[in-house]
């Protein structure tokens, strides 16, 4: 719960930002875009969610992976094979919100 908060506050001064930009001036009065900002959000829930699962599946792996190379110097590097699939969740939340920023 307190990654999520850390991964929302460090995304919340982009998304005002992302929501100023995207404000279409009608009348004097800027109206934000709606698509817009909910491709913003979209976007900043799929990366910092993806980061957050790959954080704690890094952990709990990682962990496992060296207690076992510990144990079996041999088992080190298919080990570290699983924390670099765990870490491919990262990349794909990155790849997603890409994907979603170039649809505004």
């Amino acid at each position: 719960m307190r990654t999520l908060l850390t991964v929302f506050a460090l995304f919340a001064p982009a998304l005002t930002a992302m929501a100023e930009s995207a404000a279409v001036e009608s009348v004097g009065a800027p109206t934000p875009d709606i698509r817009a900002i909910g491709l913003a959000c979209t976007a900043a829930l799929a990366f910092g969610i993806g980061v957050a699962c790959s954080a704690h599946a890094i952990a709990r792996i990682g962990t496992a992976a060296m207690g076992a190379a510990a144990e079996k110097p041999e088992l080190l590097t298919r080990a570290l094979l699983f924390v670099a699939l765990a870490e491919g969740l990262a990349v794909l939340g990155f790849v997603i919100a890409i994907m979603l920023l170039q649809r505004m």
